[in-house]
């Protein structure tokens, strides 16, 4: 296929924060031919009125939408039309964290979410590539990559949207040194177990020594910035919404046959016992086809961080793989 594409591209919960940007942005790349909204009737909008309103961009782009009614419908029964032949389904789904709700309750309720997608593209478009854009995704990934090789898939069909990260310490390195930066984010997608390699892109290198720790801190807290800026009224939503349509659209070109390099969370074995880790990715036809090593001249501060986050997502990991067991996709 050219790179001028004929996608067909699903955003399962298209008509939420994250997802109306989202779709927005995949319905504008040249490669996309169907864009397929899927949301539950309980959505801030109707999923077929986000629909109806890209269907009026300029482009060659086809929308369709499938309202899915809460605690009624299931995603594998109902959405099989709209989810066959899809070359790629970006989930911006899930809950967000509640005061008082530990990590454990997030990723039961996350998980399940995540699931009747998950189970739904097994059964109806098996070779789509799934970016999950759904927290906890240190734990959900695992999760539902387990749950994707139960069922006898290739596992390199699953990947962890960690692009923000990717995106914000771009960004701020920039703000500094006035030049364009690609900073490659290891690691994880929460807290400390994010780890922007600033010694591996030479506007990084620019910074001094002494303020990458407030930089690197800077990275992994940025969403608390945005979460006081909305004064309590919503999260990070336009910079995700971005962040998930250049992983989606790396992912695209991959597919298209042009190799493209993205930072994404990914099962893997790059780092010690880990089985899955953030790093450098190549996508190509068949999606993961390429997960790069961690370089080997991280800077001192870099090595003391990637060794002291190590059993922290290691204990992430297990929590998703330790849901997995009970769980198996259904109907398949």
């Amino acid at each position: 296929m050219s790179t001028e594409g004929g996608f067909k591209v699903a955003v399962v919960g298209g008509a939420g924060g994250i997802g109306q940007p989202l779709a927005l942005l995949m319905s504008l790349d040249p490669k996309v031919s169907e864009l397929v909204i899927i949301d539950l009737n309980v959505a801030m909008v109707p999923a077929a009125g986000v629909a109806k309103d890209l269907s009026h961009l300029e482009g060659k782009c086809k929308v369709v939408s499938l309202t899915l009614e809460v605690n009624v419908d299931k995603a594998i029964d109902k959405a099989g039309d709209v989810l066959t032949g899809c070359d790629l389904v970006l989930v911006p789904a899930g809950m967000p964290r509640k005061p008082g709700q530990d990590r454990k309750d997030l990723l039961k309720v996350n998980a399940d979410i995540a699931k009747g997608t998950v189970e739904a593209v097994a059964k109806h478009a098996p070779k789509a590539v799934v970016a999950l854009i759904v927290n906890p995704v240190n734990s959900v990934v695992p999760a539902m990559c387990a749950l994707w090789e139960k069922a006898g898939l290739d596992p390199c069909k699953i990947v962890g949207v960690t692009t923000l990260d990717v995106v914000r310490a771009n960004k701020f390195v920039t703000e500094i040194t006035g030049k364009p930066a690609e900073i490659p984010v290891i690691g994880g997608h929460a807290g400390t177990t994010i780890l922007p390699l600033f010694s591996q892109d030479p506007a990084g290198r620019l910074i001094p020594a002494d303020q990458i720790p407030d930089l690197d801190r800077r990275v992994q807290d940025a969403g608390t910035e945005v979460v006081k800026e909305k004064n309590g009224k919503g999260s990070a939503t336009l910079s995700m919404a971005y962040a998930g349509a250049r992983l989606g659209k790396a992912v695209l070109m991959g597919l298209a046959g042009k190799p493209t390099t993205e930072c994404a969370y990914v099962k893997s074995s790059v780092h010690g016992d880990l089985s899955f880790f953030a790093s450098t990715v190549t996508f190509g036809r068949n999606g993961v086809e390429k997960i790069h090593p961690v370089p080997g001249s991280l800077s001192e501060h870099e090595r003391r961080r990637l060794e002291e986050m190590t059993p922290v997502l290691k204990e992430e990991i297990d929590a998703g793989l330790e849901y997995a067991k009970g769980v198996q996709f259904s109907k398949l």
